[in-house]
């Protein structure tokens, strides 16, 4: 299904070769295909609107238990998002190094998380420390917080 939605995506001109299915108990709870192009979205991969159909859908921000069937391996932004999801399993089809043959490296970011802030190519400066942390003061001394 996930294969489908990818090959439906690039036939449609609708967006990059990616699909995403998501599966909870046997059944298909969220699909969905990139949509980074037609939604002028950066962060809009298979894998993370998949992930907000499925959140969406079952009135939770945690999906454990559930799986995530994938067209490609996903990105560092999509394994993040899977991480943060805390969905339970991957499957995957295409690897990464079949992505970068067709122009969809993400080497760039693996070599950029290796490297010190004062070494990446996109410059990173802290500020305000002290009037941030106010808030998280008031997180860890909140009643009413939901943990996640």
């Amino acid at each position: 299904m996930a294969i489908a939605l990818s090959e439906d995506n690039v036939s449609k001109g609708l967006g990059g070769p990616f699909g995403a299915v998501i599966v909870k108990d046997g059944k298909v709870i969220a699909k969905s295909a990139n949509k980074v192009t037609v939604s002028n979205d950066p962060t809009a991969h298979a894998e993370v609107s998949a992930i907000r159909k499925a959140c969406k859908k079952l009135g939770t921000f945690d999906l454990t238990g559930c799986i995530i069937y994938t067209s490609c391996e996903p990105c560092p932004m999509c394994l993040g998002a899977i991480y943060w999801s805390r969905i339970s399993l991957i499957y995957y089809a295409n690897t990464k190094r079949d992505a970068a043959d067709i122009g969809f490296s993400d080497q760039f970011i693996y070599d950029e998380l290796d490297l010190t802030m004062d070494r990446r190519q996109l410059p990173v400066e802290q500020l305000l420390r002290d009037e941030a942390q106010q808030a998280f003061k008031k997180w860890t001394a909140s009643g009413i917080k939901i943990e996640y």
